[in-house]
């Protein structure tokens, strides 16, 4: 993958946000965080460019990019915190103002003719049987009409980081799914079971909360 584009402009956008989480939410003083902020920096581009270009269309390099940038600075501690600590860093680093516009923009139109077509040709894609850092997901609307779920059989996340013997910070970056879906203001996140813990699959379930009200 090449670092110009999307991988770059990532970091320049969420730099910041993980060095203030460094010091806000891992207690390192400023002087360490820049330290281990430059050192990722190196890593990061590193990662970025051993992992395949993504086909044309493909909805989650996007997040396979952002699980660069989080095991690029994780790799430059001494040691992985505790899971409830990683959780709070990474919502931390990662809910900025610009995120929290994105989920508001996707929150608009949830459930949208427009969003139930998107969803329905990334199953269609099954782009990871090409690219192991992509996802491979199958989509399921629910009976009463209050949502649908997403059911991903494979994750490039987990691949990237179990790569990177990162495995066990996984569920800090799965964690976050409440973070947005609560950030776009028009969803209820539910889910049983991650690939990261071990289950058969992940499943994101979105319940529209207008439905629930009614």
């Amino acid at each position: 993958m090449r670092y110009s584009g999307m991988p770059s402009g990532m970091w320049l956008l969420f730099a910041g946000s993980y060095g203030r989480a460094l010091t806000g939410t891992l207690g390192l003083e400023k002087r360490a965080a820049r330290d281990v902020m430059r050192r990722a920096k190196a890593r990061y581009r590193e990662i970025i460019l051993s992992l395949p270009e993504f086909e044309k269309g493909d909805r989650f390099k996007t997040n396979i990019v952002g699980c660069a940038l989080f095991c690029a600075v994780l790799l430059q501690l001494p040691s992985l915190p505790e899971e409830e600590v990683l959780v709070r860093f990474y919502a931390r680093a990662q809910m900025t103002w610009a995120t929290r516009l994105i989920c508001k923009i996707g929150g608009r139109i949830k459930f949208s003719k427009r969003d139930i077509e998107s969803m329905e040709r990334t199953a269609r894609r099954n782009a990871a049987d090409r690219n192991p850092y992509s996802w491979n997901m199958t989509m399921h609307m629910y009976p009463d009409g209050s949502g649908y779920e997403a059911r991903f059989s494979h994750c490039g996340i987990c691949t990237l980081m179990r790569s990177l013997g990162l495995g066990d910070a996984t569920p800090a970056m799965c964690h976050f799914d409440y973070d947005m879906s609560e950030a776009g203001g028009r969803t209820r996140f539910v889910r049983k079971y991650t690939l990261a813990s071990g289950g058969p699959y992940c499943d994101c379930g979105y319940i529209d909360r207008r439905k629930e009200k009614a």
